[in-house]
């Protein structure tokens, strides 16, 4: 029996694109909402002993509980297995305590999730490039997390635009691990920048690790909210010398205007991103090209 695909609402775009590469049948839902606001759901489509697969970002708290709410509901229903996609979670920036008493969301939220009923096969999470690896052991109980990486897609991309003789790069030496991985995993340079913090946030370019003069750079970063952080490393490789600069990343946020403000700092050639995030399905701008997780999304499912 073919697997049975549900999405909420924000994510309905990437469920058809998944069921148009896969041979899963589309669940079917009836949302309203109250007069008061309150969310009305229903599954019509029946779940009884089927394997199940709900598409749900955590871009907002009301996606959140109503991933969380229909989750638990399929299980309740007779799912016999039950499989989340969330192609960005979003509580990835506060995934420590840094300062006394705050509060870590990123494991809250998880140990939300790990609340969900366990499906007679049990239950599983698809996460896509965290903010921070150490997330996924957050989820507790009977929700077994699956750390998925975009990188072929990031690979495909900066081959693409950057041709043979490329450097990757990182805004900084926080992501720097991560850049030299997709680095040695094409045959390429990586480069990051090194900063000294001066006094309270200010910070000053002390170095570059690697010689970008007259290279392509591409600068990846798992995720852009306002695009502050690629610009200004783009304008620091630029002043080493840089060529063309082009810029991926895989979750687009692209709050406070960020699109806007990455292409008009005439610095970066082409912004690439994933559709992880509902942001991407209101982009209509030649600087910003948008790929499609749907396969990614089929392979691992």
């Amino acid at each position: 029996m073919k697997k049975l695909l549900f999405a909420i609402k924000e994510y309905t775009y990437l469920a058809e694109r998944v069921l148009a590469c896969t041979d899963m049948e589309k669940g079917i839902l009836e949302v309203n909402h109250f007069t008061d606001g309150e969310r009305y759901q229903r599954i019509i489509s029946p779940v009884d002993g089927r394997d199940v697969v709900l598409i749900g970002g955590t871009v907002s708290d009301e996606a959140m509980l109503e991933l969380y709410d229909l989750a638990s509901s399929l299980v309740s229903y007779g799912a016999n297995s039950l499989t989340l996609v969330i192609p960005y979670f979003g509580y990835s920036t506060m995934e420590r305590a840094v300062l006394s008493g705050e509060i870590v969301t990123a494991k809250t939220r998880a140990r939300l999730l790990s609340s969900i009923p366990r499906s007679n096969r049990g239950n599983k999470v698809l996460l896509f490039d965290l903010h921070s690896e150490g997330i996924q052991y957050y989820f507790e109980h009977d929700l077994y997390p699956v750390h998925v990486y975009c990188k072929d897609l990031v690979i495909e991309a900066a081959r693409q635009y950057g041709g043979t003789d490329l450097v990757m790069a990182s805004t900084d030496a926080g992501r720097a691990k991560w850049v030299e991985s997709l680095a040695n995993d094409m045959g390429v340079s990586a480069a990051f920048i090194l900063k000294r913090r001066l006094k309270g946030d200010h910070t000053e370019v002390s170095a570059i690790n690697a010689d970008v003069a007259g290279k392509t750079v591409v600068i990846y970063d798992d995720m852009i909210r306002s695009g502050g952080s690629i610009i200004n490393a783009a304008k620091t490789y630029k002043e080493a010398g840089a060529g063309d600069i082009y810029v991926i990343t895989t979750h687009g946020l692209f709050v406070n205007d960020g699109i806007n403000k990455l292409r008009d700092s005439g610095l970066i050639k082409k912004l690439i991103c994933t559709d992880s995030h509902v942001n991407t399905q209101h982009i209509n701008d030649d600087f910003v090209e948008v790929r499609s997780i749907d396969k990614l999304i089929a392979s691992v499912i």
